[in-house]
Order: structure tokens, then sequence, then C-alpha cells
């Protein structure tokens, strides 16, 4: 057997409206269409062949001290283009973020419901 690929990463969320008005309205990520009916609500983000599940379920750690910095956190790393354009975003929309301690082009910052994400950027090579 031979693990080949990383599909998705599911995070809890509280509050479906705010968390699509973070994850869309301030990262700019778009909802997929192939997400079926559930029990439960929720959206789907595709990044080519990855995807990022938000499930709007309780959160048995809700209440849980988290490190300020979230890179000592379990956390999603994504890539981005500019680091500086990210930072803008975030400061316009009032989110905190801490930058990579590693002296990497990155940063970390958390949604509203305390996930810790990590942006590491990666410029797109055009050909």
């Amino acid at each position: 057997m031979k693990i080949h690929s990383l599909l998705h990463s599911s995070l809890l969320i509280e509050d479906l409206a705010r968390a699509r008005a973070f994850y869309e309205g301030v990262l700019g990520f778009k909802p997929s269409s192939s997400r079926p009916a559930m029990s439960f609500e929720g959206v789907w983000y595709e990044f080519g062949n990855q995807q990022i599940h938000l499930l709007c379920l309780p959160n048995p750690e809700k209440g849980l001290a988290r490190p300020e910095h979230g890179g000592r956190d379990r956390h999603v790393a994504l890539a981005v283009d500019s680091i500086d354009e990210l930072a803008k975003k975030l400061d316009s929309a009032g989110f905190s973020y801490t930058r990579s301690q590693s002296g990497r082009t990155a940063l970390f910052c958390r949604d509203p419901d305390m996930n810790a994400l990590e942006f590491v950027e990666i410029p797109i090579v055009q050909a």
C-alpha cells in the first residue's frame, strides 16, 4: 500500500454564514458544487485535486486555549502567490496574523472558529 495524495482537510465551524464570509469574502475561496446532501450544514472548497471541507458541527474542543501563533497548533497549509496581498486583505477585514518564525515567506491566521491556517508564498511561474 502507498499513500499518494491528500484529498481533503475538514475544519469544524460553528456558524456557516460567518465562516463563509471569511473564507469567501476575505480569502476569495469559491464554493464547490460537489458536496452531496448531508445531515449537517457545510461547504466544500476545491484547489486542484484537494479540498477543504467546512463542517458545521459541534466542536468538542470549544473553549480550549489555542496558542497565539498558529504554527504551534494543528493547521492547514495553503500556497499563495503573494503574502503581502493576503496580509492587506486580513488587515482590512480586521483579522490578526503572525509571520512565520522560521524566516520563510509565510503567515498564520485563525478563522472565526479559531482554526489555524498557514499561508506560504509560492509564486506561480508562467510558462
